[in-house]
């Protein structure tokens, strides 16, 4: 029998939590033993391979200090996860992608701990430059 895909909900939910938990430096264990989880578990939820059941959204909301709306930001909308076109467009999911990793929430830590406005508009002038023109 053929694997089944994560719900694109469930995945964004889970991309969200691992996000936030690698924001205040817990480990996948600390999460786990927190919700009274192995580390296992929670690293299903963060692929979205596992559907996280309300009330343990509710304690995972508890424990990383945001509201459960947090992990809804930005989610794909309609049945299946999908786009309706109905409703303002998600921010781009690349964005929550890069800042779900390690590189992505380093480089915003450290930018975000420049004091300079003046210095941040000129780094992200340099990317910009390096990156080159869309």
């Amino acid at each position: 029998m053929a694997k089944k895909a994560p719900n694109p909900i469930d995945k964004h939910v889970g991309s969200r939590v691992r996000m936030r938990r690698m924001m205040l430096s817990m480990s996948q264990e600390k999460l786990g033993d927190a919700l009274g989880l192995t580390f296992q578990q929670v690293q299903k939820y963060e692929k979205g391979t596992n559907r996280i059941g309300a009330s343990r959204l509710q304690a995972i909301a508890n424990i990383l200090q945001v509201p459960v709306s947090f992990f809804f930001e930005g989610a794909p909308h309609g049945p299946g996860g999908h786009t309706t076109g109905m409703s303002e467009a998600p921010s781009p999911a690349y964005v929550s992608d890069f800042l779900a990793t390690s590189d992505g929430l380093s480089l915003t830590k450290s930018f975000m701990r420049i004091k300079s406005s003046k210095l941040r508009r000129r780094i992200v002038d340099l990317v910009e430059q390096i990156a080159g023109d869309e």
